[in-house]
């Protein structure tokens, strides 16, 4: 997958293509039906596919105080985003006078000029422009203009949820693990590096490896059936999420205790990833390190029992 910075970037013999604009926050499941469609029917036309998304969030311009946190930030994205068959995306950086473009300069511009669309796949809901001055029946006209079809998708629900990725932060912020992940089409993760922790885990309970700060969404505080990646290995852990009340100085962390654990060589650079897979309980303060200690032997027991149904035939 090629990934261009700018327009410049774009090479002149780039070709006809079929494009989609979007976010692609969490590269859920609505945004994987267009994109697993435009990849198809670029390799039918005999066309590139291509992506055009922004760096950063355009809220986080216009709006910083209202701008959401992400659920892929963009290395992530981009690696989900690989995962389709996507030729190229067009990585625009977002900026206020990108946002003064108007609808029409914006189709001409980018779409048609740059990269020379045929056909170009979105979101019922889909705007553009300044002031989001453009929807989809405006791109439509533009397109007929410019020679580009429109194909539209209408809005995709699972088992009632309409498929989102502001209701997939609504979900995780409750901590709706399960319904997030449905959505997703994938467990929701997060990838960060190592990082250092307090020692609490290795001293008073059972030995963690801590995820550095993390700036993005994470789940609802608690506890959750997961998987880590360390590097390129994978175990089976429980994980926390938050300010560890039982002890005396309270510290926000995202902390998982390995299930199959074995000793592993871990630096400051070495990449995490937590996947969650299921709420276990809310975070609690315990009366003391003792209680604490038994209410992770029943975590942990949980969660073991988890993974063996899931590794039933």
């Amino acid at each position: 997958m090629e990934i261009l910075h700018k327009l410049e970037d774009v090479p002149a013999g780039f070709g006809g293509s079929v494009v989609s604009v979007g976010n692609f926050d969490g590269v859920h499941c609505a945004h994987r039906e267009v994109l697993d469609n435009l990849v198809l029917r670029a390799r039918e036309l005999g066309l590139r596919s291509a992506v055009v998304a922004f760096e950063p969030h355009p809220m986080r311009v216009l709006r910083p105080d209202l701008a959401p946190r992400l659920l892929t930030p963009t290395p992530v994205k981009l690696r989900l985003l690989r995962q389709t068959g996507i030729d190229a995306v067009l990585l625009l950086p977002f900026t206020r006078d990108l946002s003064l473009t108007d609808p029409f300069d914006f189709a001409r511009n980018i779409l048609a000029e740059c990269l020379h669309a045929r056909e170009v796949h979105e979101g019922f809901n889909f705007r553009f422009g300044h002031r989001a001055g453009g929807d989809v029946e405006r791109l439509r006209e533009f397109g007929s203009k410019l020679g580009f079809e429109v194909r539209l998708y209408p809005e995709k629900r699972i088992r009632g949820d309409v498929v989102s990725s502001s209701r997939i932060r609504e979900l995780l912020r409750s901590g709706n693990i399960t319904r997030a992940n449905r959505l997703l089409g994938r467990p929701f993760s997060i990838v960060s590096t190592a990082g250092r922790g307090r020692g609490y885990g290795h001293r008073y309970t059972v030995p963690t490896i801590n995820l550095s700060r993390y700036d993005e969404l994470a789940p609802l505080d608690g506890v959750y059936v997961s998987r880590t990646r360390v590097a390129g290995e994978k175990f089976e852990s429980v994980t926390n999420i938050g300010n560890r009340p039982t002890f005396e100085v309270e510290s926000f962390a995202i902390e998982s205790h390995l299930l199959n654990f074995h000793p592993l060589e871990v630096t400051a650079d070495t990449e995490l990833e937590v996947e969650f897979l299921y709420r276990l309980r809310a975070e609690i303060k315990f009366p003391s390190v003792d209680a604490l200690r038994e209410q992770i032997a029943r975590d942990v027991r949980r969660t073991r029992h988890y993974f063996r149904l899931e590794r039933r035939p």
